[in-house]
């Protein structure tokens, strides 16, 4: 069932719940202290709801930042959310190549605010997983990797398959019922522009998302 465009006032109204549901999560995840989504904040988070960002993968990236904010220590001060827009985007680019769905917003404007803590410090890291990419690229490229690194990669992916698999199996139907109809709402906004096997692929690549994030599991294959 598709979904019909909506007209300026729904947008609006859509944009401003959106924003408010991230205002009250950042809430929670602050342990009660309020900091408002509004002026440039708004700006920012208003770009996801237009980029097609679902909540959950809002949440998720949110989650993110504040995992490797405890990490570094006793908190000093509440998260803005403007520190968490690397690790949302982080999580929607993630979310877009498992699902096969592009963003309804094609160009990506640079975003405002003082994000740049988050970007800052996972630069290095990016950076040096560039730099291994390639490096194994050139091997394969070379043949002084060969068939080797092609079987490595095609056993990576089966064991991820396998890990997924293995985390279905352990869900209870109660909980994986309310998994796949988590994935349909997640898919909404997009299954009009789908075909009825893209749409199911995009499916089950969203509730292995939720399996994955639900059992803490890695991801082990190499894209």
């Amino acid at each position: 069932m598709g979904s019909e465009p909506l007209d300026i006032g729904d947008r609006r109204s859509v944009i401003e719940d959106f924003c408010r549901e991230i205002e009250i999560y950042l809430c929670r995840k602050n342990d009660g202290h309020l900091i408002r989504v509004v002026g440039p904040s708004f700006d920012l988070v208003s770009g996801w709801a237009e980029q097609g960002v679902p909540l959950k993968v809002a949440y998720t990236g949110i989650d993110r930042y504040f995992e490797r904010y405890y990490r570094k220590g006793p908190r000093r001060r509440p998260v803005k959310i403007d520190y968490c827009e690397a690790d949302v985007r982080d999580v929607f680019d993630e979310w877009r190549k498992a699902t096969g769905i592009q963003s309804s917003v094609a160009s990506r404007q640079p975003s405002v605010g003082s994000h740049q803590p988050a970007a800052g410090s996972r630069h290095s890291l990016p950076v040096h997983l560039e730099r291994v990419v390639l490096r194994l690229t050139s091997a394969r490229a070379s043949g002084s990797l060969g068939e080797a690194f092609d079987a490595l990669i095609e056993r990576l992916s089966a064991l991820d398959v396998e890990l997924l698999q293995q985390g279905r199996a352990a869900l209870d139907e109660s909980l994986r019922t309310s998994m796949e109809r988590e994935a349909l709402e997640e898919l909404e906004g997009f299954r009009s522009g789908m075909t009825a096997e893209a749409f199911a692929r995009a499916r089950d690549a969203v509730v292995d998302r939720l399996v994955r994030t639900h059992f803490g599991l890695p991801t082990i294959a190499f894209h």
